[in-house]
């Protein structure tokens, strides 16, 4: 059973706006945390990157230097819903993008994020000009 689906993922222009979502399942600990991480086209899994990071509370909210200023997260908890507004898309902004959840937070495993946990299936991302 999925415990975190992505969705909201297109083909945007340059300099473009985006929502992504991640709905977290009930049996995701309200303890965890939840990142948004990202693979560009042709790089491994383990070189996956970190953008952002959010405790399952709403109160903690962590960015990668990479986004800080284009993105936001944001927790609708009504929802069970994960949000990533990402503004100003560039080129080097393609990739998969996914949710991930794990018990520890940090900008650690934002720069290795191959440590996470539990992950979702990812939702694609195209910026083009």
């Amino acid at each position: 059973q999925l415990q975190l689906v992505e969705s909201g993922g297109g083909a945007v222009e340059t300099g473009g706006s985006l929502t992504l979502s991640c709905v977290v399942s009930e049996y995701i600990p309200r303890t965890y945390w939840v990142y948004w991480v990202r693979q560009a086209p042709g790089k491994e899994r383990k070189e996956r990157e970190g953008v952002a990071f959010m405790h399952l509370d709403g109160t903690t909210s962590r960015y990668a230097e990479s986004v800080e200023g284009r993105v936001t997260i944001s927790l609708d908890k009504s929802k069970n819903t994960l949000y990533l507004h990402m503004n100003n898309l560039k080129a080097d902004d393609t990739g998969t993008y996914y949710c991930a959840a794990d018990p520890r937070g940090g900008y650690g495993l934002l720069s290795a994020p191959e440590f996470l946990e539990r992950w979702g299936q990812g939702t694609l991302v195209t910026v083009s000009s």
